[in-house]
């Protein structure tokens, strides 16, 4: 006689969830434990201003607390104040801190749709393996005074939020979208289908990036740049629209990406007849690359003070040199 069995299933068993989910909700949870050690007075005051940082933790020195009073007032926060010789914050032995640190999370800019449609056409930086905190803090400076929507790098093959970059950022991480995204390829093929001309910068390329948007400036554009060395990977160049290159004279070698960052947001701006206030194309192009190789903005200057730095010389005919010695 046969014997007929049944069993019960387990709907768990069943609906067991993909490795790639598990460990992307991992890696959600662990973001949201993540805390960010900011350093060095510009960093921790423009943080302690910002309503959108969660602050947790702020250790001054007697010396810091008072050039940072105004901002720990309005932050609203008790700071801990410590012996310069026995400074307590968890930082690198090298960080410059200046007698401020202050413990953060990471800004959450939201999702790369949201933060890359503008009113008019916005300029993007993508970042494809750009791991050095200083040249991603360059990058956001240009970016910000250079009106880009946002700058994108990678989730795991970019220079994460962390100390270094806040201060050589020099403020404008604080203001300006760092996205990081998990796949740069998909990320790209997001901006293509918004409308954006993507366009890969790349030193063997035939077309200049003015080639590229001439014509087209009414358009978003996306830049995306390579780690110096390595540059652009081969996915990255076989899903942008464009290859460009950046337009030089004269026997001319590779340029730092923040340096090519600057110039190629400054040569595809909006306006091709836009200039700083009052200053020569000559000054003008001299400004910005001092300003992506950090000479104008390391001393901590904001996008603001910047502004009226360059207006204030225009006004008294002083040449831009001077007036960002």
């Amino acid at each position: 006689m046969r014997r007929f069995f049944t069993f019960k299933y387990s709907w768990k068993v069943a609906m067991k969830k993909p490795k790639w989910v598990v460990r992307k909700e991992q890696g959600q949870k662990a973001e949201t434990r993540e805390t960010v050690w900011l350093f060095g007075l510009h960093a921790v005051r423009d943080a302690l201003l910002n309503p959108k940082r969660e602050k947790l933790r702020l250790v001054v020195t007697l010396n810091a607390q008072a050039k940072l009073q105004d901002a720990i007032d309005e932050a609203g926060m008790t700071p801990e104040v410590v012996d310069p010789r026995k400074f307590t914050a968890p930082l690198d032995p090298g960080s410059v801190h200046q007698g401020a640190a202050l413990e953060v999370k990471p800004l959450n800019w939201g999702k790369l749709e949201d933060v890359c449609i503008g009113p008019v056409a916005p300029r993007v930086v993508l970042l494809d393996r750009v791991t050095d905190p200083h040249n991603v803090g360059a990058i956001l400076r240009s970016a910000e005074v250079l009106g880009a929507s946002a700058v994108i790098g990678m989730r795991h093959h970019a220079a994460p939020e962390t100390g270094a970059l806040a201060k050589s950022a020099s403020g404008a991480l604080e203001r300006q979208p760092y996205l990081r995204v998990r796949n740069l390829a998909d990320g790209i093929r997001a901006l293509q289908n918004m409308g954006y001309l993507v366009l890969g910068l790349d030193g063997e390329a035939t077309m200049t990036v003015e080639q590229a948007v001439e014509g087209k400036r009414d358009r978003p554009v996306a830049l995306v740049l390579g780690a110096e060395g390595p540059g652009l990977r081969e996915k990255t160049k076989a899903t942008v629209d464009q290859l460009v290159r950046i337009d030089a004279s004269g026997a001319f070698g590779s340029l730092n990406v923040s340096n090519a960052a600057a110039i190629a947001l400054y040569a595809v701006k909006r306006d091709s007849s836009w200039r700083l206030n009052g200053i020569s194309d000559k000054d003008c192009d001299m400004l910005l690359l001092r300003l992506s190789s950090g000479t104008c903005f390391g001393q901590g200057e904001t996008r603001v003070g910047l502004w009226k730095l360059w207006r204030s010389a225009a006004q008294h005919e002083k040449s831009a040199t001077r007036a960002c010695a």
